[in-house]
């Protein structure tokens, strides 16, 4: 259930799915939900969780240059761009977030933290980075289906290469 609701949070927004939706793509009855969770707001604090630790393997290593720009293409493809409800939990909730529940924000702030450690050896080098990926992101994500999209995401790999 934290899984589906991870993707379904991610790829309508956190307003655009009901407890329902999510019971429903799960496949189980609505009435199961609040043997599990207190709220909404307690699932969406474990799908922000679920989402960074899927995102997990695919973040780069840590002062690996080459795992570092691979991560930055795989990041800034046409695929990420194309399949929000997959891709990266700082984009899918970032927005959605800055209005949301203390418990979710204070779980996305950990995951921001860690993803920032895994593109560069300083701390602030490492936010610039992930700010100008998750920027890109979803610029070209608003832009999609533009020649302008395409842009985006080449100018903002040129700039962290």
């Amino acid at each position: 259930m934290v899984d589906v609701a991870a993707h379904l949070f991610r790829g309508r927004g956190i307003a655009g799915v009901s407890v329902a939706d999510v019971m429903a793509e799960a496949g189980l009855t609505p009435g199961g939900f609040y043997k599990q969770f207190a709220s909404k707001d307690a699932l969406i604090a474990e799908a922000v969780r679920a989402a960074f630790a899927e995102q997990e393997p695919t973040l780069a290593v840590p002062g690996d240059e080459a795992s570092r720009r691979a991560f930055v293409d795989r990041y800034l493809s046409e695929e990420h761009r194309d399949h929000p409800d997959q891709g990266c939990p700082c984009a899918g909730f970032g927005g959605d977030l800055a209005r949301g529940p203390h418990e979710a924000r204070q779980a996305f702030t950990e995951g921001v933290e860690a993803d920032a450690r895994h593109l560069a050896r300083d701390d602030e080098d490492g936010l610039a980075d992930l700010c100008t990926l998750v920027g890109a992101i979803i610029l070209a994500r608003a832009t999609g289906g533009t020649d302008l999209s395409g842009r985006i995401l080449a100018a903002a790999r040129s700039a962290l290469q």
